[in-house]
């Protein structure tokens, strides 16, 4: 039986993130109502519009309006998929670019929803500070970033490929930071439950290259994202159970680890690391802390996530 729709899910941001998300949680009938709201209201109401077009040409429940941040209160879940405007000129560390032009607008948002009950999940880059900095304006309980989910579903996707096996049959995680501080838990994943020969090399050049060889074909790495939303919000929001690799704190950091979700209830499933991906991951930790630093923000941890 399809589970009711739940009465009201928010998108902050129309822009190219924002719309596709908006999009997959019309056609995935999820929310009830879609409170989409912008730093541009005409385009929350445009993007409205279209997706009320939408809505009549499939029959889907989902009742799209536009509204203020401030509208949002009352949802379950809140998308943050906002992009400040800025040039993006690094052809390393890319997502960290636009960390300092990204900070002030997340921090005015987690002012403006301070003590918001619901889940918030963050897609704007890069994604493990400004999931931490909206954490830590906000002091929202439930807050995630959603890039190493997107992180691992690419590498599961890979690595089938290259061992031509159905990618069902892959379980592996990608860890640490949504950027070049990414950690590929080669060590434990499996394929068909038995440990696999991992060709490293090649995933990571996969995994490096993908995202901008999306980006030069269509501007924008879009639907994976979106994807990464919607599984995200179906376990976070206790409809499904399962795993998902998401950003959150974690004993003191704020890094992307696999939380298992009972209920929407999550609990950390950190795998075991060998040797190399122990000190990849410690040198990701160095380097996100300093980053965070730099944005001049630091603040206290919040509470610890009991782990297994």
């Amino acid at each position: 039986m399809t589970p009711a729709p739940l009465e009201a899910v928010g998108v902050i941001g129309a822009g190219a993130v924002g719309q596709a998300v908006s999009t997959a949680l019309v056609a995935s009938a999820l929310p009830g109502r879609l409170l989409i709201a912008s730093r541009v209201l005409d385009q929350a109401v445009a993007l409205a519009a279209d997706l009320e077009d939408m809505r009549h040409a499939t029959a889907s429940p989902v009742q799209p309006e536009a509204c203020d941040v401030e509208g949002l209160a009352d949802c379950m879940a809140v998308v943050v998929a906002v992009r400040a405007a800025f040039t993006n000129t690094h052809t390393a560390d890319v997502r960290m670019a636009g960390a300092a032009a990204n900070a002030p607008v997340i921090r005015a948002l987690a002012t403006c929803l301070r003590g918001y009950q619901g889940t918030v999940l963050v897609v704007t880059n890069p994604v493990d500070l400004m999931t931490r900095l909206f954490a830590e304006t906000s002091g929202c309980p439930r807050v995630y970033g959603i890039g190493s989910n997107l992180d691992s579903a690419r590498y599961r996707l890979t690595l089938a490929r290259l061992l031509n096996v159905p990618a069902a049959a892959v379980q592996g995680h990608v860890i640490g930071e949504h950027g070049d501080g990414a950690v590929v838990c080669a060590s434990s994943t499996t394929v068909n439950g038995t440990p696999a020969d991992v060709p490293l090399a090649e995933v990571r050049a996969e995994l490096r290259t993908r995202p901008g060889r999306i980006s030069s074909g269509v501007g924008r790495t879009r639907s994976g994202p979106a994807g990464a939303v919607l599984s995200a919000l179906h376990k976070a929001l206790g409809l499904v159970d399962g795993t998902e690799e998401l950003t959150c704190e974690h004993r003191g950091d704020w890094l992307g680890i696999p939380l298992r979700f009972t209920s929407g209830r999550p609990v950390a499933c950190l795998p075991a690391l060998d040797t190399d991906e122990d000190a990849q991951l410690a040198a990701t930790l160095t380097k996100l802390r300093s980053a965070y630093r730099a944005l001049g923000c630091p603040a206290p941890s919040s509470t610890l996530l009991e782990t297994t």
